[in-house]
Order: structure tokens, then C-alpha cells, then sequence
């Protein structure tokens, strides 16, 4: 089990209305900054899993890495909001509100809350190659099915990664995946898809070139 939230359950957490039966996308991360990469692998999981919305998902800090170039949370709120312009698109930050970096506990506080409510955690395919080095991640992968979005040469470092060695067995072919939200965890799929060549670390490193 993941380590507790402060307030596990809590109804002072505001996070979006979903109502039972929906099927929505879970997308987290930092986003510092936020780029098409991103709102890519969102849209290819709207429409190839049949989603009727996605939520981002950006929090405080990424405990794997450095908080020294993160731009505040109301920064990059603001910056994602911008980039994710679409009617089935939500943007939320409310993991601040729940006192935990860890996904583990981010993903089993909205499964109790929704208990009927269908989730998917969406991954790039740059995640899964480090997924086994994240806390509790057996524990993610155990508590909703998981998408992985292709990115530019991570292919077959992801799908050969320890974490998808491991979870194998419970891998959904590719052409099966828009039943993906309604499978019992674990299940995971791996999406092949346009690939757009952008990274929040380059756009970083241009950012503070034009700043010197």
C-alpha cells in the first residue's frame, strides 16, 4: 500500500466533478514547462481509448527530480491551461491540497473517491523506462489500467525497461485498447502514434539561453 495522505478521503480536496460510469484519463506531472508532447499523448489517449475526458493532473514537485528550475505551481497551472485548450480537457492541481509527491497516493485517493468512476493512468514512454525506480509503482499499476504513449527513441528502451518486463503478462494488445478503461487492474497498452519531438528539459535549456 502507498504511504498515507494527510487528509486521505477528504471531501475539503477539491478536485473535478465526475459523474459514475464516466472514463477518464489521469495525465500528472510537473509540466515545467508544459509542451505538445504533452497535450499529444493526451488527445491520443482521448480518442484511442474512448475517453470521455482527460484530467491533467500538475504537481508540486517531482520527487525524482531537482526542484531548483521548477517554476511555481500557479505558473505552470496557468501554462498547462493554456496549451490543454479542449472541452474534454480538465486541468487541476489539487495534489497540493492532498500533502503527497507520490502517484501511488494520488491515484488510490481518486479511486476511493470515484469509486465508480473508470480511470486510466496515461504514461510517456520515457516514464516507463524509470517506472520501477518510482515509489510504490507496483502499487500504481495495481490500482488503474495504464496507457503508455509512445516519444521520440524510447520505444524499445520502455518496453524493454524492468518495469515492463515485470508487468508483462498483463500487457493489452494495442488493437484491444479502447477497452482498456474497462478492465480490471493490473492492464497496461502501449499506443504507437505521431511522435512530436518536444521535452520540458530542452524547452528549459532554450528558455535560459535567451535569458542570458
Amino acid at each position: 500500500m502507498p504511504r498515507s495522505a494527510k487528509s486521505f478521503g477528504s471531501i475539503g480536496i477539491p478536485t473535478p466533478p465526475a459523474p459514475r460510469g464516466r472514463r477518464v484519463g489521469v495525465m500528472g506531472g510537473s509540466f515545467n514547462p508544459p509542451h505538445e508532447g504533452h497535450r499529444l499523448a493526451a488527445e491520443v489517449a482521448l480518442q484511442r481509448l474512448g475517453l470521455d475526458e482527460v484530467w491533467w493532473i500538475v504537481t508540486p514537485g517531482n520527487p525524482l527530480k531537482s526542484r531548483g528550475a521548477l517554476k511555481p505551481l500557479r505558473d505552470r497551472l496557468d501554462a498547462v491551461r493554456a496549451l490543454a485548450r479542449h472541452p474534454r480537457m480538465c486541468v487541476t492541481g489539487f495534489e497540493e491540497a492532498l500533502g503527497s509527491p507520490f502517484t501511488a497516493v494520488t491515484l488510490q485517493f481518486l479511486a476511493r473517491r470515484y469509486s465508480g468512476v473508470r480511470f486510466v493512468w496515461i504514461m510517456g514512454a520515457d516514464n516507463l523506462v524509470t517506472f520501477n525506480r518510482w515509489q510504490d509503482w507496483r502499487c500504481i499499476a495495481a490500482t488503474m489500467p495504464m496507457v503508455i504513449v509512445d516519444r521520440p527513441g524510447y520505444r524499445w528502451k520502455a518496453l524493454s525497461s524492468p518495469a515492463a518486463q515485470a508487468l508483462a503478462p498483463y500487457r493489452v494488445p494495442e488493437a484491444e485498447a479502447r477497452h482498456l478503461a474497462s478492465r480490471a487492474p493490473p492492464a497496461w497498452a502501449f499506443l504507437s502514434n505521431e511522435l512530436a519531438p518536444h521535452s520540458s528539459t530542452a524547452l528549459r535549456q532554450v528558455t535560459d539561453e535567451k535569458e542570458e
